[in-house]
């Protein structure tokens, strides 16, 4: 007997249909002699429609008030997943996650979880109940509710799965697995039988919308095995691990990530500090920043370009004008990019890698703007109208 962690997202149990396939699935597993904990998600796209909902009565709502009317999503979802449990015949539970013992730190939006405690969960499992978590969600010192952010439910069953010391965590999604290159767009994507939790967070991190990048961290942390497949086939998925077989791959996927904006900031100062005074700024507000070029100094002054989220370049643009614009320096920003990469761990050892990628590039008749390397991975940037011939061009270099 095992104990497996389940997690589905919200087009797993979108409708009342997909709710009685996936209570089929848990029940199956359960009756195959395991003990279960499952995690969900809100149902289809309820999350949105609660935000759209919110911003009908009040735009600037509070991140505290946001995360009570978020939380209700995985509650609707939990309850309607036990009873079809219930119907199927398998004694179940369900439990918001601070009945599962989610206790978080007080980053409304965007909480981490401190710990879980696992009595509750125990209890009901020495009881032989199937155990349904909402997942997302946890409950900080103040005891209010918090949510953990996009992708929090990934993050929640990692969690469970360290905790409880799980034998498996299995991640449903709407593919059977992770593959070289998203399969609904690159006809010849291979899947992988196995892959790595550094290239799997890499490939996260990069764009690729398979698991949350912060899941991967803490699986990679506590050493929890995680299998991604399909909660609509029945066929083994991706085993992410610490360790696994490298098929004679060079490289273990290509992906892209248009979610960028390139950010220029033109004729600072060629003085010390002035690097450190623009990243700082930058890390004090909590924005992460990606690709950095700079040029080699000139005329007294030096350019300096990197890449954030879209979303951050407005924020980022205003507060480097006012770092900056009494020397002299412009800011430019540019959202018509994207970012396209390579990751494997097999690229450390083999020359070449790099000028293989550029050549399928050049090839293709697509300019490169910007590159940035790891032992893991290459990443170039390039105009956004290219992104998908890109990922095609290099995945035919390595895939064939």
């Amino acid at each position: 007997m095992a104990l497996i962690v389940q997690k589905f997202g919200g087009s797993s149990v979108a409708n009342a249909e997909r709710v009685m396939h996936v209570a089929e699935t848990i029940t199956d597993t359960y009756k195959a002699g395991n003990d279960v904990v499952v995690v969900v998600s809100a149902q289809g796209d309820t999350t949105d429609d609660l935000i759209d909902k919110a911003n009908e009565i009040n735009p600037k709502a509070s991140k505290r008030e946001m995360d009570m009317l978020l939380t209700a999503g995985e509650q609707i979802s939990i309850a309607l997943l036990a009873m079809a449990i219930e119907k199927i015949g398998c004694p179940v539970i369900s439990l918001l996650g601070w009945q599962a013992g989610f206790e978080t730190n007080n980053a409304y939006g965007a909480a981490r979880i401190k710990t879980v405690r696992t009595e509750r969960l125990r209890a009901e499992l020495d009881k032989r109940k199937i155990v349904i978590v909402a997942g997302f969600q946890g409950l900080n010192a103040a005891q209010d509710m918090t949510t953990l952010g996009r992708g929090g439910s990934d993050t929640s069953a990692v969690a469970l799965a360290a905790a409880l010391h799980a034998d498996l965590c299995q991640i449903y999604t709407d593919v059977t697995g992770v593959y070289t290159a998203d399969p609904r767009k690159i006809k010849n994507a291979t899947k992988l039988t196995d892959i790595t939790y550094d290239e799997m967070l890499e490939l996260a991190t990069l764009g690729a919308q398979v698991l949350n990048n912060r899941s991967v961290e803490m699986a990679k942390k506590y050493n929890v095995e995680v299998e991604v497949l399909s909660s609509m086939v029945k066929e083994p998925g991706t085993i992410v691990r610490e360790v696994a077989k490298m098929e004679k791959m060079l490289i273990r996927g290509v992906t892209k990530d248009t979610d960028v904006a390139r950010i220029s900031v033109v004729g600072m100062k060629d003085v010390p500090g002035n690097a450190f005074k623009l990243f700082s700024s930058l890390a004090a507000k909590g924005i992460n920043i990606d690709v950095i070029l700079q040029s080699v100094g000139r005329d007294g002054t030096k350019d300096i370009s990197f890449t954030c989220a879209k979303g951050n370049a407005e924020q980022v643009c205003a507060l480097l004008e006012n770092l900056f614009s009494n020397e002299g320096a412009t800011v430019a920003c540019d959202t018509s990019i994207a970012k396209v990469s390579i990751v494997g761990a097999g690229m450390q050892s083999h020359a070449g890698t790099a000028s293989k990628m550029f050549g399928a590039l050049y090839e293709a008749g697509i300019n490169i703007s910007m590159i940035s390397t790891s032992e893991i991975t290459v990443s170039v940037l390039i105009p956004k109208e290219y992104a998908d011939k890109a990922v095609a061009a290099v995945h035919q270099a390595f895939f064939g």
